[in-house]
Order: structure tokens, then C-alpha cells, then sequence
């Protein structure tokens, strides 16, 4: 990170390891070995100058959204294989910080494992069934009772639910 100063959240960043920042104001020379560049500086003009020197192989994201974009950094979800991202193009960080909030209380931690049960059911049901029988399993895995048994914490009765259903015996 190349800046004359940072906030106090990336000077813990900092401290921890997790930034290498060179306390000075940028210079065009410093895009030199990037391959990954991203322009977030409050300053539309810096960022422009950021732009103006980032090379057509490099890839640039702009903070403000303004110019050259080569990709976006949605604020990001997880809950295991279960991935949920927003973005609004850099238009309002703030309504992305509010949208993922909501998307973490919304799919709370039971979501990992319930994905984690469709996954593995979702094999097993490959491996013996086609056709129509297929299709049909597949489907009732959505059912909503299985969420409902997984936010309770009984992943075993959406593993009995799924032995009667195709017929296991385990």
C-alpha cells in the first residue's frame, strides 16, 4: 500500500502483518511490478493518476467507480461452500456494508451445514437414481423442513429423512 497517511484500521492492518505500506505520497514507478492494482484514494484525481499509469496488462479497480475498472470487490458472505456476495459498483459502500449485515443475520451459520447436507445428498441421490426419480429427489431436497431441522441443530433427522427417502438403510 503506497499512501502518506492511513486510517487507524489499516495501521492495525499494518501492525499485524497483514499490509506492507511505504509512507509516501504514489508515484507512477510503483505500479511497475503490480499485477493486481486497486486506486482507493478519496481523491478523484489520484485515483485518476493511479489509472494513467497502470499499464493495459494490469488489472485496476477504482474505488469511486469512476474510469477504468477491471474488476469489482464485493463484500463477501460465508458459510461454508455457501457463498453470497454484494456489490454496488462502488455507487455506496456503505449500502454494501448494510446489504452484507443483513445477509449475515439473514443466513445465519446453520447455512454451512446445510449446504454441507444438500452436497452430500445430492451425491448419494447421483450415484443411484436417473431420470425422473432423480429429478424429483433433487427437488424435494429443498424442502423447507430441512433448513428448518438444520437451524434447530437435528442434522439427524434431515439424514433420516433422506435414508427413507431413497431407501437407505444406515
Amino acid at each position: 500500500m503506497i499512501s502518506p497517511a492511513v486510517t487507524e484500521k489499516l495501521h492495525q492492518y499494518i501492525k499485524e502483518g497483514h499490509v506492507t505500506w511505504k509512507e509516501k505520497p504514489f508515484d507512477p514507478a510503483d505500479l511497475d511490478d503490480a499485477a493486481l492494482i486497486f486506486a482507493v484514494s478519496n481523491d478523484e484525481e489520484e485515483n485518476t493518476a493511479v489509472e494513467e499509469a497502470a499499464q493495459h496488462w494490469q488489472l485496476l479497480s477504482r474505488a469511486d467507480a469512476k474510469g477504468r475498472i477491471d474488476f469489482i470487490n464485493p463484500a463477501v458472505v460465508r458459510r461454508g461452500d455457501f457463498v453470497l456476495t454484494v456489490s454496488t459498483s462502488g455507487a455506496s459502500p456503505g449500502l454494501t456494508r448494510q446489504v452484507k449485515s443483513d445477509l449475515e443475520e439473514q443466513f445465519g451459520g446453520h447455512y454451512a451445514q446445510y449446504v454441507s447436507f444438500l452436497k452430500e445428498a445430492r451425491q448419494r441421490i447421483l450415484q443411484v437414481f436417473t431420470g425422473d426419480t432423480k429429478k424429483q429427489l433433487l427437488a424435494e431436497l429443498l424442502d423447507p423442513q430441512l433448513l428448518k431441522w438444520m437451524e434447530k441443530g437435528e442434522k439427524q433427522k434431515c439424514e433420516a429423512w433422506l435414508q427413507q427417502r431413497i431407501g437407505e438403510k444406515r
